[in-house]
């Protein structure tokens, strides 16, 4: 029975770390390099495909007892790389409609990094409940809440085109969900800041040279 724990727990970190992969290279990118949004995520993408190339080899060694040819090799990263593109490309573009608070919400959508995008989507698989409360803001909007408008909001748009802040609602969630998904965020390199009240949500972001310990 420990053995078969065992086994499935690192059945259960092979199969997340590809993921890990993707996001927190595409996170090292942004920040350690100040690349562009899509050439970090072409980084987390060429580090994922390394990883899978390894994966594939060594399930191809394992079934064959050999290494394998040139061209087995060739279509294992072919299938690595256009496997990752094409997650990587749905996670990006696509989320459900049931995953944002009000259609306004979902046309600013496309406004999201595309590492914040990446990272929701990711998780959307494992928290079918996770909803987005708020994306893009101007100013003004702060002042429509009754707040006092923020300079150094990531909620802005960024000089790179894209917001760099998402909020996701917390109220009516156990603690224990709450956490956990704060955990994964942080995890994946984002920051995130608990904002409690009768708005309570999770407030998560990724720097922005424009705005450097902005949130």
């Amino acid at each position: 029975m420990k053995k078969i724990f065992f086994f499935l727990i690192r059945l259960a970190l092979l199969l997340v770390l590809p993921f890990i992969c993707l996001i927190r290279g595409a996170v090292f990118g942004h920040e350690y390099y100040q690349l562009s949004p899509w050439s970090a995520i072409l980084l987390g993408v060429g580090i994922t495909v390394f990883l899978l190339i390894i994966y594939f080899s060594f399930i191809y060694g394992r079934i064959t007892g050999k290494i394998g040819s040139a061209r087995s090799f060739k279509i294992r990263v072919l299938f690595a790389f256009f496997l990752v593109i094409g997650y990587s490309i749905y996670a990006v573009v696509y989320l459900s409609d049931s995953h944002v608070k009000s259609p306004e919400i979902k046309t600013t959508y496309s406004s999201l990094h595309p590492i914040l995008r990446l990272s929701i989507s990711t998780i959307v698989f494992i928290d079918k409940s996770l909803l987005i409360t708020d994306g893009k803001r101007q100013p003004e909007d702060y002042k429509k809440m009754g707040l006092k408008t923020k300079r150094q909001s990531l909620h802005y748009v960024q000089s790179n085109g894209y917001v760099h802040a998402v909020d996701i609602r917390t109220k009516r969630h156990g603690e224990f969900r709450n956490g956990l998904l704060k955990l994964y965020f942080n995890l994946m390199g984002l920051n995130t800041l608990r904002h409690v009240g009768t708005a309570d949500h999770l407030h998560i972001s990724l720097s922005s040279k424009d705005k450097p310990g902005g949130i």
